[in-house]
């Protein structure tokens, strides 16, 4: 056998990989068919966060890469010819990025004087989308990252009827959807919720422990696809694996990063003498209510100087103010024993800056030395909030503790593995974990001040959920189960009946 022949024979057994279509296509093909990443991984046998890899830029490899490249080519013709089908029944077909451009709602684009950075890919963009500047065609972003959670569809709100003819087609029924065995209004939200608990009950004969068991181990996946479902149709793009800057990045294996959340742990140094009666309140769903923060959508950027920008959020070394009422009120920033600059996040710093302003006139503006910073919104996981809410609350109406449980799981898991974690692949966004820490953080010192502010005593503030105070409470808070309420965690005494004489609660000044 000659060399040639060799060559030839690695030639004839060489065997080129199948091509992928982009990330960002493999998704829309599989959502296009209705079909969820956990019934897609059962078919390949793999699991569904290898699909959420897959949708996010990762490439499988060997016979897996050629069954998932079949199913991707399947999809494809068959979406292909049901949008023939609907050209040929009168509906309209999906618009190109050029016709979507177009369709964007008026109100809120508008024509930037000069380029300013898209929020997304950081690439000049010539307009503006509620205040943000953006590309309004997608081709011309220049979004490195294809692990995007959704694509944007403001074409699908502002889309109008031809003509009166399709109107009366419209209205001679309601358009349904395959949802399992049973179809539903297109237009009714699944309850994922509800069918996940409903399912594991199933699973388990009835038996409470063993379902609730079995949902906590699916809460992560689980949380994830709900927040795939809430951000269908959503006004921005979401990039999922950004690059992250040094400061958000663990310095040792088992180490932290660099930034500081302002996580409260503070006791008041003095009571006033006599005994008093101190009521341990158990603050509901402190992660749940941290969903609505500003949330950076985009990639960070670097900036300096003395100035904060509304519009953005992120991560900013700052020098903090002095704070001069531990003796009544916990500092914003947390217990910290180093002086100088810190790192902290976009809920400290505008904490800071509020409690500044002339409203409080508490303390002096923190120094904003620079930031990490991305153009930013306050709703972005608000449809996420509120169908875990809701489900909360139907669950505490009902009495139904696996659901709750699971509820709970899911937003404070959904949290906790955001940044450096095997347990979620699909996000991550350290930034964000680090920022919705920091609002529940903010959001328990701003309960501690309106605790004080009626006439209170504000006596410990721990964690994002627990706030000791002696006084009437109740005519402060209202007591429940709901996340705007609060409960009695516990209820003891402190100090001795020898004197009684009370002082009213100190001013900060």
């Amino acid at each position: 056998m000659t060399d040639f022949d060799a060559i030839d024979a690695l030639l004839a057994g060489a065997k080129q990989e199948v091509a992928l279509p982009p990330a960002e296509e493999r998704r829309a093909l599989r959502e296009g068919l209705n079909l969820s990443r956990a019934q897609l991984a059962k078919a390949l046998n793999v699991s569904p966060s290898t699909v959420g890899g897959w949708e996010s830029g990762r490439d499988p490899s060997g016979d897996v890469r050629e069954k998932y490249a079949y199913f991707l080519e399947g999809a494809r013709t068959k979406l292909a010819a049901a949008a023939a089908e609907e050209a040929l029944a009168g509906e309209p077909v999906d618009e190109g990025p050029a016709e979507a451009a177009q369709n964007v709602e008026q109100d809120d684009v508008e024509a930037l004087p000069a380029p300013q950075p898209c929020v997304l890919c950081g690439q000049p963009a010539r307009h503006q989308v509620a205040g943000f500047p953006q590309h309004l065609d997608p081709a011309e972003c220049g979004t490195a990252e294809p692990a995007q959670l959704d694509k944007p569809a403001p074409q699908e709100e502002s889309r109008q009827p031809a003509s009166a003819d399709r109107q009366a087609w419209a209205a001679r029924g309601v358009k349904v959807v395959p949802v399992g065995r049973r179809v539903q209004a297109a237009s009714d939200p699944p309850d994922l919720i509800g069918s996940a608990v409903a399912a594991a009950l199933a699973e388990h004969a009835g038996d409470v422990d063993a379902a609730t068991a079995a949902l906590v181990k699916r809460a992560i996946p689980d949380a994830m696809a709900l927040l795939d479902h809430t951000r269908r149709g959503g006004r921005y793009d979401i990039v999922a694996h950004p690059w992250l800057p040094d400061i958000l990045r663990k310095q040792t294996a088992r180490g932290a990063d660099q930034v500081w959340e302002a996580r409260p742990k503070w006791t008041r140094p003095e009571l006033p003498a006599g005994r008093h009666e101190v009521t341990a309140l158990d603050i509901n769903g402190a992660y749940l209510s941290a969903l609505k923060t500003h949330l950076p959508l985009g990639q960070l950027e670097h900036s300096t100087g003395d100035h904060h920008d509304r519009r953005r959020a992120g991560v900013h070394l700052i020098t903090p103010p002095v704070w001069d009422h531990d003796a009544v009120l916990p500092n914003p920033i947390g217990n910290r024993d180093e002086p100088g600059p810190l790192w902290v996040t976009e809920p400290t710093l505008r904490l800071l800056l509020r409690l500044s302003g002339p409203k409080y006139g508490l303390c002096d503006p923190p120094q904003i030395h620079e930031s990490w910073t991305s153009g930013a919104t306050e709703g972005l996981l608000e449809k996420f909030r509120i169908a875990l809410k809701d489900a909360r609350d139907r669950a505490i109406a009902a009495d139904d503790d696996v659901t709750l449980e699971y509820v709970k799981q899911m937003y404070s898991k959904f949290v906790s593995t955001l940044g450096e974690s095997n347990y979620n692949r699909e996000l991550y966004r350290t930034d964000w974990m680090h920022l919705i820490r920091s609002q529940a953080f903010a959001n328990l010192w701003t309960k501690a001040f309106k605790a004080y502010d009626e006439g209170l005593m504000v006596v410990r503030a721990m964690g994002t959920d627990e706030l000791h105070v002696i006084g009437d409470w109740r005519a402060v808070f209202p007591e429940g189960r709901g996340v705007t309420e609060v409960k009695v965690k516990d209820v003891y005494a402190v100090g001795t009946d020898q004197d009684q004489a009370m002082q009213a609660p100190e001013s900060p000044s």
